[in-house]
């Protein structure tokens, strides 16, 4: 329950990043000995997911509430993952690459996760097939590894990747580390998060090169060894904020942000809505009281503000981004390229007196500034849940977000966040 009109302002730290805690929470399985995680997101994938390794037969420690330490080193069942914990979470696919590579096969039951259209899995079965698996349908997605002289081992190979997917390429680089022989996989994606988690399994012995390009090449271990490690901070909570923080007229420092190249497609994106911010080394401020001015293409043309594979700018801003476009001066077209309904929740910011125009499930028109008004609504995903939320923080009275798990998924104790930082913000069970 929120009272809109109060600004965000203070001093914040971002929180690690959940994409890349969950492969790299995944990873752990690729290790002969234990793993100690430093910054690992309290939130509820990653829960879910250690609960998920910890249900296979993995001893997992939680030293803090930020910290782990997970134990795969003997009493794995590829087999037997909680097909109830997998439903809830689509990170369980990323079990596939680590699980073949260490034990030679896995069953992995339908995962679930956001309702943002298709999410192919077609990748994951490409990566996987060109190191010498072979993929049946059962129930699930079972995968097994060759067999060889000492049981089954999957074998090193050139792939070419028929879309530049995260978590295709994070189940690649998984399985890669543990084949026989060298991999080269190319359109790989170059996420922060698939550079964190290969720099987390470089950490643990694996031989990897072309980090945070599209061609990498890893030389197959025998085995992976334990490590300290601790996760990067997420570029999307630091775009979240940012949002909040403009679109209220408050002065926001977040420190932690992360490094400046994490950062730039989103101060390019949001600076497109007239968004000012302020880099000093790790620590990002946002200015008070901004103007959010669009600013046109030359010539006066409409701007456009699409998505794409890294470097472009973030799908998982996208959400924010038209949530900031409803209180700018002037009109701007979001490009979600990414996923075919990620945009369907602009139906509630309607309802709220944004002016936009869905005109596909890819693109929307927004034109600004609207003065919103509070409204009860339901978040649908993350994402759409944290642009409703700013929406909220920016609108006159009340509103009501139900389905608030979803935000819970990706943002850790946010309405107790919010409140340190001055919004009017309480969660009703």
């Amino acid at each position: 329950m929120i009272e809109g009109g109060h600004p965000i302002h203070g001093t914040m730290r971002a929180a690690a990043n959940k994409n890349a805690a969950l492969p790299i929470v995944a990873a752990c399985l690729l290790a002969t000995e234990p793993v100690v995680l430093h910054d690992v997101p309290d939130i509820v994938d990653v829960v879910l997911l250690i609960e998920l390794l910890e249900h296979a037969g993995c001893v997992v420690e939680r030293l803090g509430s930020n910290s782990w330490r997970i134990d795969a080193s003997a009493g794995v069942d590829p087999t037997q993952l909680d097909p109830a914990l997998c439903e809830r979470i689509r990170g369980s696919l990323l079990l596939a690459g680590p699980l073949t590579a260490r034990h030679g096969e896995v069953w992995i039951p339908v995962p679930g996760g956001d309702t943002i259209g298709r999410r192919r899995v077609d990748t994951h079965v490409i990566a996987l097939e060109s190191l010498g698996a072979t993929f049946t349908w059962d129930e699930g997605y079972r995968f097994e590894a060759p067999a060889s002289g000492d049981g089954r081992r999957l074998v090193g190979g050139h792939m070419f990747l028929d879309e530049p997917s995260v978590t295709g390429t994070e189940n690649a680089v998984m399985a890669a580390s543990l084949a026989s022989g060298t991999t080269v996989i190319e359109n790989a994606a170059c996420e922060p998060h698939v550079q964190d988690l290969c720099r987390f399994l470089v950490a643990m012995g694996a031989k990897i090169e072309g980090i945070g390009s599209n061609v990498l090449t890893i030389h197959g271990q025998t085995k992976l060894g334990g490590c300290e490690y601790t996760i990067q901070p997420d570029h999307i909570e630091v775009g979240s904020f940012v949002g909040l923080a403009a679109v209220t007229g408050g002065e926001l420092i977040i420190e932690n942000a992360g490094d400046i190249s994490q950062l730039r497609p989103m101060l390019l994106g949001f600076g497109k809505l007239g968004v000012e911010m302020e880099l000093d080394g790790t620590t990002l401020r946002v200015p008070p009281e901004q103007r959010l001015v669009v600013k046109d293409d030359l010539g006066g043309h409409i701007t456009k503000l699409e998505d794409g594979p890294w470097p472009n700018f973030p799908a998982d801003l996208t959400s924010t981004a038209v949530a900031i476009a409803t209180q700018a001066t002037g009109t701007v077209m979001i490009f979600e390229k990414m996923f075919e309904t990620r945009l369907v929740f602009t139906d509630k910011l309607v309802m709220m007196g944004a002016r936009i125009v869905l005109c596909d499930p890819h693109r929307a028109v927004i034109s600004g500034p609207a003065r919103l008004k509070g409204v009860k609504m339901e978040s649908p995903d993350i994402r759409a849940g944290m642009s409703l939320l700013t929406a909220a923080l920016a609108a006159d009275g009340r509103s009501v977000i139900q389905n608030i798990h979803q935000i819970d998924r990706g943002y850790e104790r946010i309405d107790e966040r919010l409140r340190t930082l001055g919004a009017s913000i309480e969660r009703v069970r």
